[in-house]
C-alpha cells in the first residue's frame, strides 16, 4: 500500500496497547493500526502482515516475543484457535477491565456522552462452565475424513474439534461423548455446507442448572434420522437427558436453529429457575445463556426501574417474558411485546406457571405496534427495553420521545455500540442517561450487558 509503514506478509514486531471490540490486540507500527488477534495490551509480538487497508491493517500472531503481565495459560488447550472465547488469555480481572473500557468509549465517542454515572462491572466468581446452551458445528476433516464435532476457528467456517468445553455445564461433555459415537457406528453422512449434501449439521445441547437436566436436538439437512430408535435408547440411558428433537433445517445459511421440529423422547421442555421463577424453555426458546448472571441482571433491572409497586410497565422486545415477570410482583401490571408467536406462547405459560395474574402478552413487531395498538397508546410509568444486538428500531425510540414520553425507560442491551446510539437519541429526545450498570453474561469473550436508566427531563 502506498506509503504504508507495512507491507503484506512481511513480519514486524510491535507492542500492543488496547484490545479491540472483538477482542483482537491493537497496536501500531509507527502510525498505522494494526489488529491482532490472540495478542493482549502489555505484550510485544512478531507478527505477519494478513490484509493493509487505507487506516489499519489485519495480521497474525506468530509469537510473543515479551507477555503481557496480565497474560494467563488458558485452561482450554484450543481456546486460541476456537472462535468461541477470543480473550481466555486475558487475566478475568482485565477482561472486566477492558470490557468497562469498552463501555464507556461507546458512549463518548457514538453516544457524544460522558456525564453519566458507569458502574463497576457484576462479574463472576467463577468464570468457567455458565452456559446453558451449545450448538456443536458437526463436518468432516477435509483431509482425514474423520468426524469433527466443535466450534468455528475465528473469522471462518473451520471446525475446532473438540470433546469438551470449558465454558458449557460440565453435562455437555458426557453427551458430546454419546452423539460422537452414535455418528461414527452408524456412520451417518456428515453435511457439506459447500454441497448442501450431507445430513447431519448441528447438535444443540441446552441444559438446565436448576434441575441438572439438558435438552438434546440434531440439526439435520432431511426427513429422518437414521438408527432413530437406537440414538433414543442411547442417549436417553444418560441420567440428565430429559428431552431428544430433531430439527429438520434443510435450508442454506448460517441459521442452526430453523424448520420444522420433531420430539422424539421425554419432556417437551426443560425447567429453569431464576431467583423464585421458573421458566419452560422450548429448543427455539430464547433464553439467556448464564443463569447465574441473568439473576443478577434482572436485579439490576429490577432496581433500575424504581418500583412502588403501582406502576403500569411496558417490556418491549420481551422474548419468553423472563424480565416482564421477574418485574411483574413489585409492579402494578406489565404488558409484553414480541414479534415471535412461539415466543408469546411461552410468556403466556410461563406467567400461568408462576401464578402471575398482572403480566400481559401482545404478539407483533414492536416498531409497528406502539402507538397503534390500544394497549400501546396509554403512556405507562415505565418502559422496558430489550431489542436483539442492531439495537431498536429508530420509529420505536422516535414515538417514546415524541408521544408516549414514559417517566423513565430502562434499556437492557447486548452490545455497548448500538446502546450507545441508542442513548443519543433518546438524550436529544428529552431523557437523562442518570446511570448505567454492567453485567458479565459472557466470561471470555467481548460480549457484555449493559443496563441503561433513563429519566424524562
Amino acid at each position: 500500500m502506498e506509503n504504508s509503514p507495512v507491507t503484506k506478509n512481511q513480519h514486524y514486531v510491535i507492542p500492543i496497547t488496547d484490545l479491540g471490540y472483538k477482542g483482537e490486540g491493537i497496536g501500531k507500527r509507527g502510525s498505522y493500526t494494526l489488529y491482532v488477534p490472540g495478542a493482549i495490551p502489555g505484550d510485544e509480538v512478531e507478527v505477519r502482515i494478513l490484509k493493509l487497508k487505507k487506516r489499519y491493517g489485519h495480521a497474525k500472531l506468530i509469537q510473543v516475543v515479551k507477555a503481557s503481565a496480565d497474560r494467563i495459560k488458558p485452561p482450554c488447550p484450543i481456546a486460541l484457535t476456537c472462535g468461541g472465547c477470543q480473550i481466555q488469555q486475558l487475566s478475568y480481572k482485565q477482561q472486566l477491565f477492558f470490557k468497562l473500557k469498552h463501555i464507556t468509549d461507546s458512549l463518548i465517542r457514538i453516544g457524544k456522552i460522558s456525564d453519566v454515572e458507569v458502574l463497576p462491572i457484576a462479574g463472576m466468581s467463577d468464570p468457567f462452565h455458565y452456559r446453558n446452551k451449545a450448538q456443536f458445528a458437526v463436518g468432516n476433516h477435509p483431509y482425514t475424513e474423520q468426524v469433527e464435532f466443535g466450534f468455528y476457528a475465528i473469522h471462518s467456517h473451520r471446525i475446532i474439534n473438540t470433546n469438551a468445553c470449558l465454558i458449557q455445564h460440565p453435562i455437555v461433555s458426557e453427551i458430546l461423548a454419546i452423539a460422537r459415537s452414535f455418528i461414527v457406528t452408524h456412520a451417518l453422512p456428515i453435511y457439506d455446507e459447500s454441497t448442501h449434501t450431507g445430513l447431519i449439521r448441528h447438535l444443540v445441547i441446552r441444559t438446565s442448572f436448576s434441575s441438572k437436566k439438558a435438552m438434546v436436538t440434531w440439526v439435520i439437512n432431511g426427513k429422518a434420522l437414521p438408527n432413530q430408535k437406537i440414538w433414543i435408547k442411547e442417549i436417553m440411558a444418560h441420567p440428565a437427558v430429559s428431552s431428544v428433537f430433531i430439527c429438520h433445517n434443510m435450508e442454506m445459511g448460517d441459521t442452526v436453529m430453523q424448520g420444522k421440529l420433531s420430539h422424539l423422547s421425554g419432556d417437551p421442555v426443560l425447567i429453569e429457575t431464576i431467583g423464585d421463577l421458573q421458566f419452560r424453555i422450548s429448543p427455539f426458546s430464547f433464553f439467556q445463556v448464564n443463569p447465574t448472571q441473568t439473576l443478577v441482571l434482572y436485579q439490576h433491572v429490577l432496581e433500575a426501574c424504581g418500583f412502588t409497586g403501582k406502576e403500569r410497565v411496558w417490556d418491549l422486545y420481551c422474548g419468553i417474558g423472563s424480565i416482564a415477570l421477574f418485574l411483574a410482583r413489585h409492579s402494578g401490571s406489565v404488558l409484553g411485546v414480541e414479534c415471535v408467536a412461539d415466543a408469546i406462547a411461552d410468556a403466556t405459560e410461563n406467567a400461568r406457571l408462576n401464578g402471575i395474574s398482572n403480566a400481559s402478552f401482545l404478539c407483533g413487531e414492536v416498531e409497528r405496534l406502539i402507538g397503534v395498538h390500544e394497549d400501546l397508546t396509554t403512556p405507562p410509568d415505565v418502559v422496558v427495553l430489550d431489542p436483539p444486538r442492531k439495537g431498536c428500531e429508530p420509529r420505536v425510540l422516535a414515538v417514546l420521545c415524541e408521544t408516549v414520553k414514559p417517566k423513565r425507560i430502562v434499556y437492557v442491551s447486548c452490545d455497548p455500540a448500538t446502546f450507545a446510539r441508542d442513548a443519543a437519541i433518546l438524550v436529544a429526545g428529552g431523557y437523562r442517561l442518570e446511570k448505567v450498570q454492567p453485567v458479565d453474561l459472557f466470561p471470555h469473550t467481548m460480549h457484555v450487558e449493559v443496563v441503561g436508566r433513563f429519566e424524562l427531563g
